[in-house]
């Protein structure tokens, strides 16, 4: 048994959540330099280079790549093994949170309930996602969600008889709907199967796979490439001013279901689509 102190949890939450909106994920700068040589349209090209200068001043600076900082998603993957001490590790997150975006100065987004919206001034409460798995290790990942592609987003129960036919409608019917409110080029997140909660679940999990990873299944792999080809000749484009780029990757998760049932979420992310993860 591996004993972890909630001090370390905090610290290590408090750094992801700066780290995450000042530094822009590699596999994201590589998507931006490959599509800017593939676009043959000029004000897509000028748009792409405009985001990459704006992630190199963001991490020159040490300032956020967004004024939208998000609200703070956490993924915890817990060790059967560890045993967590010093206090809750609910609340240590949330410390965690607090500080990362107090003294990181990011701005904070979330009000105390959806109706009386009054701001906390912290960013927290956040979401926090628990999965029990093996070995003596505690993984946190830090995803914090901008509003502006968090609203685009959308989940459907389908029939079973929809099929992938449906599947492929739903998703660019989403990115459609959205257009430039999510800031595009996007990432895209689709969950597929379990209930109607979890299915959202996996299309905000699949938000945290590198961009350059395919899904390990073959037939979703070839999906996620129809998918993104698709949505990519909407002509949507870069900030939804034209072009070949509306979207950087689809990944997409699936899980067992019902026979009755077939939901499918729709994540949509922004050009940034923010995370950062450590392993203690």
């Amino acid at each position: 048994m591996r004993t972890i102190h909630i001090d370390e949890i905090v610290k290590v939450v408090r750094d992801l959540c700066i780290e995450a909106n000042y530094y822009l994920n590699e596999d994201i700068k590589n998507a931006f330099l490959k599509y800017k040589e593939e676009e043959n349209f000029k004000l897509a090209k000028d748009i792409i280079d405009i985001l990459i200068k704006n992630a190199e001043i963001a991490k020159n600076e040490n300032m956020p790549m967004c004024q939208d900082t998000g609200m703070a998603v956490i993924f915890v993957e817990i060790g059967q093994d560890v045993h967590i001490v010093g206090g809750s590790l609910k609340e240590a997150i949330n410390e965690g949170v607090r500080r990362g975006y107090i003294e990181g100065y990011l701005r904070k987004s979330v009000v105390n309930d959806p109706i009386e919206r009054i701001n906390t001034k912290d960013n927290t409460p956040a979401i926090i996602y628990t999965d029990i798995v093996e070995g003596d290790k505690l993984k946190i990942t830090v995803v914090p969600k901008g509003f502006g592609s968090e609203n685009m987003s959308q989940l459907k129960m389908l029939r079973p008889a929809d099929g992938v036919e449906g599947i492929k409608d739903f998703v660019l019917n989403v990115v459609k709907e959205a257009g430039p409110n999510p800031c595009p080029p996007i990432v895209v997140g689709v969950g597929i199967g379990g209930t109607f909660e979890y299915c959202a679940y996996l299309a905000k999990k699949a938000l945290l796979r590198p961009i350059d990873k395919r899904n390990e299944n073959p037939f979703y792999a070839k999906l996620e490439e129809e998918l993104l080809n698709a949505i990519n000749s909407l002509g949507i484009g870069p900030q939804g001013f034209g072009g070949k780029t509306t979207a950087l990757a689809v990944n997409i998760e699936a899980y067992a279901t019902h026979i009755a049932g077939l939901p499918v979420a729709v994540n949509i992310s922004c050009h940034a689509t923010r995370h950062a993860e450590k392993v203690l």
